[in-house]
């Protein structure tokens, strides 16, 4: 059979653009290819639930655009379909005089996004919202909120199959390559042919790309991010969503607390390297993947310019007392007895061989092909304004 489309990779972003094109070219022949036994098994199930406002990027980027606008498609969605969801706001604080300059920046962001009633708040302001957290100054954000993005999943799922289109599981991909006008791609499996293939392969992102543009040199770099859950007895110290305000030098957010749509409360995420692009214990190595990342330049590079804030992270990970240290400064009252160990995510983190981290939607385009090499949060808030633009391209 020669299928219309091929993408590959179930997560959030591939199982979008199946549903994208179908909304699009509703008769469609479409197959979804998986390596994993179900689908969404990585950053999809593995990361925070939040929904993103979108105040944080650069506006006009791609980010900041589908961002804004998959915010809006991804609610209308939960409604269409009865998925659990909560608008819960969140706060953004700043601890030290030296953030405050960042903090205006972060609020000015979310105005030119299009964010109304974000509010600068003192320090008695931020009691009344959440009145565990200590902060100089903070900003309120109405639009963030929670959600299970592994139910998003499972709902475009169940959604694309009802209208027709293919997943298969257990469906490691090995090579993609050109006959004509139609495309062969080979799994460890046996092998399928489409007129237009997509890829949307997370973690293994720029390997795809590689098998139909050898020359391609971005690299995803794995970082693991670990959790804790806060005891029942601390539950009282977390309304909402309290994050920091982001460190300027260094490419992550910092460890913040999180409320969750199904109860509880979850504290972190560090950003450590991870010894293997799926490595979510740390004594979990992938020989190979550790061996490819330390040999590429831009990893190096990386290394020399973050090594004091990486050693930081690397601490907190082995220290559970450095761990709650780094929350305490956001809710003082929180003590290490109040934390017992949660999960943990890897981010797919594209860099180039200058060592650049590459902090927005990243495309690949070929003839009848389009590779999403990075999607990095906010991908999962973004996930259907994101489909939509692939679809888009890849019908074009």
């Amino acid at each position: 059979m020669i299928h219309d489309y091929i993408v590959i990779g179930a997560g959030i972003v591939g199982l979008s653009t199946a549903y994208n094109i179908l909304q699009l070219q509703p008769d469609a022949n479409i197959l979804v290819l998986e390596k994993e036994k179900d689908i969404a098994q990585h950053q999809t199930s593995h990361n925070s639930g939040v929904i993103h406002s979108g105040i944080y990027y650069k506006p006009g980027s791609a980010k900041a655009i589908n961002c804004t606008r998959g915010y809006r498609m991804l609610l209308d969605f939960c409604e269409q379909y009865a998925i659990p969801y909560k608008i819960t706001g969140k706060v953004i604080v700043a601890t030290q005089e030296r953030e405050l300059e960042s903090l205006q920046k972060i609020h000015d962001r979310g105005v030119q996004n299009g964010l109304e009633d974000l509010k600068i708040l003192s320090s008695s302001a931020l009691k009344e919202i959440e009145p565990y957290a200590s902060g100089i100054k903070a900003i309120y954000v109405p639009q963030a909120g929670i959600i299970s993005y592994k139910s998003v999943a499972e709902k475009y799922e169940s959604v694309i199959v009802s209208q027709g289109a293919r997943i298969l599981n257990h469906q490691a991909v090995t090579s993609i390559h050109q006959e004509k006008n139609q495309w062969r791609v080979t799994t460890t499996d046996q092998e399928y042919t489409a007129t237009r293939v997509v890829t949307c392969a997370g973690l293994h992102s720029d390997r795809l790309a590689r098998m139909t543009h050898p020359d391609f040199d971005i690299k995803i770099l794995p970082f693991r991010g670990e959790y804790y859950f806060l005891k029942s007895q601390a539950h009282h110290l977390v309304r909402t969503l309290i994050y920091p305000v982001p460190n300027p030098h260094f490419p992550f957010l910092g460890v913040h607390f999180t409320s969750h749509i199904d109860g509880g409360v979850e504290a972190g995420p560090n950003a450590v390297w991870a010894l293997g692009r799926e490595a979510y214990k740390g004594s979990r190595i992938n020989l190979k993947d550790s061996l490819e990342t330390l040999m590429y330049p831009g990893f190096r590079k990386i290394a020399v310019k973050y090594w004091r804030d990486g050693l930081d992270e690397i601490h907190r990970s082995w220290s559970k007392a450095a761990f709650t240290k780094g929350l305490q400064r956001l809710v003082p009252d929180l003590k290490e007895e109040d934390l017992s160990t949660g999960g943990s995510g890897v981010r797919a983190q594209a860099c180039d061989r200058n060592g650049n981290l590459i902090d927005d939607f990243l495309f690949l385009e070929g003839k009848n092909l389009l590779h999403v090499v990075n999607a990095p949060s906010p991908a999962a808030t973004s996930s259907l304004s994101i489909g939509k633009s692939i679809a888009e391209k890849i019908i074009k």
